[in-house]
């Protein structure tokens, strides 16, 4: 029997057939109140001219870093305050017309981003409501498919929606983050009660809003995220409520 180091030494990759790995990144922001996703428009073949998530060949790095750096080349967007989570592997034979190619996405949240700057091989990138972003490159329209309803998910036992807000928010901004990223309008005495029913999600900060509510009146209190890391009870998208009754 060999011992490893003898193994290693005669050991032919090229026996094997040839893939590589990728990442490819769903990053959502909200502006003017509505869900967006950051698309670069690809300088290079294949697919190209046509949108598609920033991402690119995994390095000798972590796939978590290379996440971040893609996304960093490709489109200047550095992310500081950002949730970043592992989304799904992509590997169906053919997604790729270059060769077999596994996709490994993330899914990352922040809030207020920065307009884009493409870089690298994109020839364009910017921020585009979700509702917006349909025939991407390779098998993408699947994958923010599947971030998308992930973030949406979250957002019901998670406290998520803070990672879209700053260091402090008002629970009318919170509702505003929710209905963006649901896609649903929601009752605003419901909400607010629920919010304020659900131990450590947020956290009175003792602060009022600089100005007057929505429809004027007092100046509402300002929060801060709590500490809670699952929300019980659970805060249900109204369609699901109606599948839950």
């Amino acid at each position: 029997m060999h011992d490893e180091a003898e193994f290693l030494a005669g050991y032919d990759p090229g026996a094997y057939p040839a893939v590589a790995v990728t990442v490819d990144v769903v990053a959502l922001t909200i502006h003017a109140g509505r869900l967006c996703v950051l698309l670069v428009e690809r300088g290079e073949q294949p697919f190209a001219g046509r949108r598609a998530l920033p991402g690119g060949f995994v390095r000798d790095e972590a796939l978590d870093v290379a996440a971040m750096r893609e996304l960093g080349e490709e489109t200047g967007v550095h992310l500081e305050r950002v949730h970043l989570e592992q989304l799904k592997t992509y590997g169906d034979p053919g997604r790729d017309p270059r060769m077999r190619v596994f996709s490994v996405a993330y899914l990352a949240f922040a809030p207020s981003l920065p307009e884009p700057e493409s870089g690298t091989d994109a020839a364009g990138a910017y921020w585009v409501p979700v509702e917006e972003a349909t025939g991407l490159a390779f098998d993408h329209d699947v994958i923010l498919a599947d971030g998308l309803e992930r973030a949406r998910a979250k957002l019901e036992y998670t406290p998520l929606a803070t990672a879209f807000a700053g260091d402090e928010f008002t629970i009318s901004e919170l509702r505003q983050i929710y209905t963006a990223v649901w896609g649903e309008e929601l009752h605003a005495g419901n909400f607010h009660r629920k919010v304020l029913s659900v131990p450590g999600f947020v956290e009175s900060t003792g602060e009022t809003a600089p100005r007057g509510g929505e429809r004027g009146g007092p100046k509402p209190k300002l929060y801060r995220a709590g500490d809670a890391r699952l929300l019980h009870p659970a805060l249900l998208r109204p369609t699901r409520e109606d599948d839950v009754r």
